[in-house]
């Protein structure tokens, strides 16, 4: 299995690319997905009881102790590239271009008109909890269960920066990106970290699409 370099995925250039659906992120359009939150204080995260890999089933009050981590998730646009850092996990990612990936540029201070998404992954070990500390507009592109996943599978979610979001395990997912500028969230997930992922641009060649 890959083992990805999150700040240099080398990612090709002139790959086509597949739009997205973007819409607004309501409580009853996240359903399967998810809700939003109001109180990250008052969401729980859900814990998945590690499996069994054998006939024998996990004891019921074991395999689900590891609990949550948190921390804070940075979203920050410098130039043409998107960078993530997740103190959570201590985890540190380009999630997304606003231009063909072998032309980005981090020298400019220019707004990006798109996004453009080469990687996404899920936690089978829990959920996990983004809540906004500016109260700026943000989007989550997000697809439901199943290892047989598609590009065409995902809906890019956009939030006006009032409320959070909370995810269920197994929900496909590439953490929050900001629209504009730096942004900062709560980030509240599995400690196990289990993390599951998919490669846009050497699965499918292919980058996923959202206009900002």
């Amino acid at each position: 299995m890959p083992i990805f370099d999150f700040l240099n995925p080398n990612i090709p250039g002139g790959l086509p690319t597949v739009v997205m659906p973007v819409i607004e992120a309501t409580d009853s359009g996240l359903r399967g997905y998810g809700h939003l939150v109001d109180d990250p204080e008052l969401c729980p995260v859900e814990i998945v009881r590690w499996p069994s890999t054998g006939t024998r089933p996990v004891d019921e009050d074991t395999g689900d102790e590891a609990g949550t981590t948190q921390g804070v998730f940075v979203s920050d646009w410098q130039g043409d590239i998107l960078y993530g850092k997740n103190e959570a996990v201590s985890g540190h990612y380009i999630l997304a271009y606003a231009t063909d990936p072998p032309q980005a540029r981090d020298d400019h201070r220019r707004e990006p008109s798109r996004m453009l998404l080469w990687h996404a992954n899920y936690h089978p070990d829990g959920g996990q909890l983004f809540f906004p500390l500016d109260c700026k507009p943000f989007y989550v592109p997000l697809a439901l269960p199943g290892d047989d996943i598609t590009p065409e599978r995902f809906v890019c979610f956009r939030f006006a920066g009032d409320k959070g979001l909370y995810i269920h395990p197994n929900i496909w997912h590439e953490g929050v990106f900001t629209a504009s500028g730096r942004q900062r969230f709560f980030d509240k997930q599995g400690a196990v970290h289990a993390r599951v992922s998919v490669d846009f641009a050497r699965e499918f060649n292919c980058l996923l699409e959202a206009p900002l």
